[in-house]
C-alpha cells in the first residue's frame, strides 16, 4: 500500500470510531506501531484535526471530510460479497439494509466501475436458510440493542435439552453459523449458544449493564480460558 493511501485509510478510520489505538490502526494496516505514530504525526502537521495521544487512543473531530480514494475492483468485490452475505445471513432487517447500502455504492461509482458490481462473480446463496433463523437473528439483536434478556429451550453439545436465561451481548459469525455471546444466569458465567441449537426464545426483562459482565469482560474470560488449555 502506498504511503498516501495508508494515510487516507487511517483518516477514514479515525472519523468512524469515537476512539481508535495505534495497536488497532497497526494490525489493520499491517505495518508497527512506530509507522502510525510517524503517520499520525504527518496527518496532524498537514493539517488534519487528529485529537488524543499516543496509549490512550486517537480520533478526528467531528465534521471533518475528506474525498473519496476511487475504489480498485478487489475492494469492490469485498465489498459486494460482504453486502451479499449480510443479504443471505443476517436477518430480514439488515437484509434490506445491506441492500440499499450497495445500491447507494454503486450510485456512487462512475459508470465503468458500476460495472465490476454487476460483474462479481461471488456469490452468498440464501435458499438453505430456514425463513426463522432470520427472525431469530432479528430478534436477538435487537435485544442485545435494548439490553433484554432472553429466554432459551437449547440443545446442548451433548444434546441435552436444557432452559437457559441470558443477558445477549453480541452475535458471532463463524462461517457456517451464528452464536449468541451471553451472560448465562443459568450458570453464573459466560456462555456461547448456537443459534441451530434454539429450539425456542422468548424476552424477558431488561438486565442492567453490570461491571464484569459486559462484552469485553465475555472477550477476555474467551482469551483466558483459551490461553490456559
Amino acid at each position: 500500500m502506498r504511503r498516501a493511501d495508508r494515510l487516507f485509510q487511517i483518516a477514514q478510520y479515525l472519523r468512524g470510531r469515537r476512539l481508535t489505538t495505534a495497536r488497532q490502526l497497526a494490525d489493520w494496516l499491517s505495518v508497527s506501531e512506530r509507522t502510525i505514530y510517524r503517520d499520525v504525526r504527518d496527518l496532524s502537521l498537514s493539517g488534519v484535526p487528529v485529537e488524543g495521544e499516543a496509549g490512550v487512543g486517537y480520533r478526528i473531530k467531528a465534521g471533518f471530510d475528506l474525498q473519496p480514494l476511487m475504489f480498485s475492483p478487489d475492494e469492490i468485490d469485498a465489498l459486494v460479497i460482504g453486502m451479499r452475505m449480510v443479504q443471505a445471513w443476517a436477518g430480514p432487517q439488515l437484509a434490506a439494509s445491506g441492500a440499499a447500502a450497495l445500491a447507494k455504492i454503486t450510485l456512487a461509482l462512475p459508470q465503468d466501475k458500476r460495472d465490476f458490481v454487476e460483474a462479481t462473480p461471488l456469490f452468498a446463496p440464501s435458499f438453505h436458510i430456514e425463513p426463522l433463523h432470520g427472525e431469530r437473528l432479528e430478534a436477538i439483536r435487537q435485544a442485545i440493542a435494548q439490553r433484554r434478556k432472553l429466554q432459551l429451550d437449547y440443545t446442548d453439545a451433548q444434546n441435552r435439552d436444557t432452559q437457559r436465561t441470558i443477558w445477549p451481548l453480541a452475535l458471532y459469525f463463524w462461517g457456517g453459523g451464528w452464536s449468541i455471546a451471553a451472560w448465562c444466569e443459568t450458570r453464573s458465567d459466560f456462555r456461547s449458544f448456537r443459534l441451530d441449537r434454539l429450539r425456542a426464545m422468548g424476552h424477558g426483562a431488561p438486565y442492567p449493564d453490570h461491571s464484569g459482565r459486559r462484552l469485553p469482560d465475555f472477550v477476555r474470560a474467551v482469551k483466558k480460558s483459551r490461553e490456559s488449555r
